[in-house]
């Protein structure tokens, strides 16, 4: 094993002449939305060692240093044949450049997209063996292993590419099925505690991409593999079919919404398509489903298709050399030519020294008539975590904004019985704090249950399109700030009101921060600091259930603020 003071390489066999080698950090690694529960990750490589060994995805690099050195442990770098690309990015080119500089006879197995994006790079000139996608695509490693290649294309990564070792029955899956979790465990032994990490992966990875999902999926049946060969977290041996169903499930939830976002975009270097996904985030977590198109690969007919089906629309653009990538341009052209003047639109992009190309999309969008679901979203170099919350804020105000406008214009209906009387069901009023770095949140909250006795411990029922929801993970910490009667008004009316994307939830109120970095409200009667233990996928609500670890009685004098509704249909 290699390792470093952070980061390590777990070697471990897998299968006959099979070894994964898992780069592993404990820290987030890089700022993208679906990093963001910072449990750490794996980057997940496979070695096969046949009468001709193949690499099967190098990782990014952070882990360059580290891996190489753990490889040349396992094998010679002279005695590597092949590398099998899953999918291509400028991160994990700088490994593939530090190993062919050692390695100049490798050949390069990777999908037309891939192939075409590391021709364009710089000081990589590899010989490659690309996939078409037919079933002459085979590799013959000797000694059983053959493998077979399926071309999974997504917006997000278009030269996508799963191998299967027929031999071995392993399906080594790149982006599908994994999770960002780091640990000791090689397989997926406690499945439980999982669930989370791996839905919360698949919300953000795979979600707003559910066309393309299921039509990898449809392609991975013809396989029987007995372990997916993951590119992120435990490999997943135990609960294959299982994890599988749960795919198709969660993308036809996605297809079954009745309001779509058509979220078009190109990036040069991966920062407009990690802004992207954490729109895209923000949108599917608000209940509306997301149509993401990469312009760069998608033909102008489905660009069109997409304007005319959804509700809204989204272009994002990289600046280069001072204009949009003619692709924008083209995709610009049909939107304005097909969507209609009455759909939400939205901008965003990143730039290095300028953005021209957002401003362009702001002014053609603005000049036509239509109305924008957020401000243009401009993005200098690199984002960060606090500018991808804001991201994923402004996606879940336009997905808002689509709702209300769809309830706007549906017939009025007086409540029904039902929702009357569910709306007499009572809950204590109170404010849930959170915070977690620089990132802080707040929400009012009258869904709030004691759980158990012990160890002592309730419930609060969150909305999944609320800000605070992505701070209220397992083993996250908040504050449970109960409202006293007659004294609940103003904190009432301050946390009920919207906040724009990163708008400061505490600006104009007192508060004070625990020992443990919890954020009182000081009108409150009384406190609970409170750790998240798990959730439960309620329809349009989250259920946390966290366990009380620090609390105090404020004014025993007070009475608890409660909430009258007049309806179970909304708060």
């Amino acid at each position: 094993m290699a390792e470093s003071k952070e980061r390590d390489v777990q070697v471990f066999p897998i299968a006959a002449n099979t070894l994964v080698m898992r780069c592993r950090s404990w820290e987030r690694l890089r700022f993208e939305i679906e990093y963001a529960l910072e449990k750490g990750t794996t980057a997940n490589s496979y070695l096969i060692k046949g009468d001709r060994v193949a690499l099967l995805d190098p990782p990014g690099a952070s882990f360059t240093e580290i891996f190489l050195a753990a490889l040349k442990e396992q094998i010679a770098l002279s005695q590597i044949d092949y590398v099998i690309l899953g999918h291509v990015n400028p991160n994990r080119m700088e490994t593939l450049k530090a190993l062919l500089a050692e390695a100049p006879q490798v050949k390069v197995v990777c999908s037309n997209p891939a192939a075409i994006a590391i021709e364009a790079a710089d000081d990589l000139d590899p010989t490659l063996q690309v996939i078409k996608g037919t079933t002459d695509d085979l590799l013959d490693l000797g000694q059983g292993h053959q493998l077979s290649f399926i071309p999974t294309p997504t917006p997000r990564w278009p030269g996508g590419l799963c191998t299967y070792d027929d031999y071995t029955q392993v399906l080594y899956s790149d982006k599908f099925f994994g999770a960002h979790v780091c640990g000791e465990a090689i397989y997926d032994l406690d499945r439980e505690s999982l669930k989370e990490d791996r839905r919360y992966y698949f919300d953000c990875v795979m979600a707003p991409n559910a066309r393309q999902v299921e039509a990898a999926l449809e392609k991975l049946a013809d396989y029987a593999p007995r372990l997916y060969a993951v590119g992120h977290g435990p490999l997943v041996r135990y609960g294959v079919t299982e994890l599988t169903q749960q795919y198709h499930q969660w993308s036809a939830q996605q297809k079954e919404q009745s309001l779509s976002v058509a979220l078009i975009y190109a990036s040069a270097y991966g920062n407009t398509a990690t802004i992207a996904q954490a729109i895209a985030r923000g949108v599917t977590k608000a209940g509306i489903a997301v149509e993401s198109i990469n312009a760069e690969q998608a033909e102008t007919s489905d660009i069109k298709t997409a304007a005319e089906k959804c509700a809204g629309f989204i272009m994002g653009s990289p600046t280069l050399g001072g204009h949009a990538p003619t692709q924008i341009q083209t995709a610009l052209g049909t939107v304005l030519s097909t969507a209609s003047k009455t759909k939400l639109a939205g901008v965003f992009g990143s730039f290095g020294w300028s953005g021209e190309a957002i401003d362009l999309l702001e002014r053609k969008f603005k000049d036509a008539g239509y109305s924008f679901g957020f401000e243009p979203i401009r993005v200098k170099f690199t984002p960060d975590e606090t500018t991808l919350k804001y991201c994923e804020e402004s996606g879940t105000d336009f997905a808002q904004t689509l709702k209300k406008s769809k309830r706007a214009k549906a017939p009025k209906t007086p409540a029904t019985s039902v929702e009357s009387a569910i709306g007499r069901l009572v809950g204590s009023l109170c404010v849930v704090t959170a915070q977690r770095g620089e990132l802080a949140s707040a929400m009012l909250a009258s869904w709030v249950a004691q759980a158990t006795f012990s160890p002592p411990g309730l419930t609060v029922a969150v909305s999944k399109d609320r800000a605070i929801e992505t701070l209220l993970y397992p083993d996250s910490s908040f504050v449970l700030n109960i409202l006293a009667e007659g004294k609940h008004l103003g904190p009432m009316k301050h946390f009920l009101k919207p906040f724009k994307p990163g708008e400061d939830r505490f600006e104009g109120v007192e508060v004070e921060e625990t020992e443990n970095g919890g954020l009182i409200l000081p009108e409150a009667i009384a406190y609970l600091e409170c750790r998240v233990k798990s959730r439960m996928d309620c329809g349009d609500h989250w259920v946390v259930y966290a366990t009380v670890e620090n609390g105090e009685l404020i004014d025993s004098d007070a009475k608890t603020a409660v909430h009258h509704r007049k309806t179970g249909s909304h708060y």
